[in-house]
């Protein structure tokens, strides 16, 4: 980890912070299989990734934020970013949704697992991509190709930054599904986890009633009525 005093003590287009606190242990344990779906509609239906596809399976993602923004095709910022990871963070990566080069391939996957990183999110493009699909470490893209990055710099580490859409703030909890990629900051867990708790007792009720024929035939009629739609 890197002690940074200010953004000035940085050559123009590099910046490497410390990373944020871990949210290992309590808050990935609550979060571990949490759908995304449900933690969308807990922030209100308006946050997480878009376009972001997963390229390693069905295989739940969840972990602290350690943000990266690289020039596209360029991921000499991810390879030191590999080497500050914690077990239990997951690699955010903003390469300006650039599919032309992938940032990332096999031996840098390899680092990863060997590092305890628990994923990968990359709004831009990976590549070796049948090596991911073994789905030992979680990766969510916009695409992939088999042409290969630069390592020639710049970027920045540990920033706030926008990941196909999703703000992400450096160690924010990052969930991600076959739905797609959501983050939660950190501030904001205990509310949000308890929401997730509330909807998903609603939903298991909601299913309950639709196996035993007992949902109420009434419910949309009277939703439609409440927007003046004369049913």
């Amino acid at each position: 980890m890197l002690n940074v005093s200010s953004h000035g003590d940085w050559p123009a287009g590099y910046l490497i912070n410390p990373c944020a606190p871990s949210l290992s242990g309590q808050w990935h344990e609550a979060f571990e299989g949490m759908p995304t779906a449900i933690v969308s509609d807990s922030l209100g239906r308006n946050a997480g990734g878009l376009g972001l596809k997963p390229y390693h399976g069905l295989r739940h993602l969840c972990g602290t934020a350690l943000t990266v923004r690289v020039r596209p095709g360029d991921n000499l910022m991810v390879l030191k970013a590999i080497q500050m990871a914690r077990p239990g963070d997951v690699l955010v990566i903003d390469g300006s949704a650039d599919l032309s080069r992938a940032v990332i391939g096999g031996i840098m996957r390899a680092m990863a697992i060997k590092a305890g990183i628990a994923g990968v999110v990359i709004n831009g493009a990976i590549r070796d991509r049948e090596e991911w699909l073994d789905g030992e470490l979680p990766v969510y893209a916009l695409g992939y190709v088999h042409r290969g990055p630069s390592t020639d710099g710049g970027g920045e580490i540990n920033v706030p930054l926008v990941c196909a859409g999703m703000l992400v703030n450096p160690g924010d909890l990052i969930v991600g599904d076959a739905d797609g990629v959501v983050a939660v900051s950190a501030e904001e867990l205990p509310k949000i986890h308890a929401r997730c708790a509330e909807l998903l007792d609603r939903e298991a009720a909601i299913l309950k009633a639709v196996a035993s024929g007992d949902l109420d035939p009434t419910r949309f009629d009277e939703l439609l009525r409440s927007k003046g739609c004369p049913i």
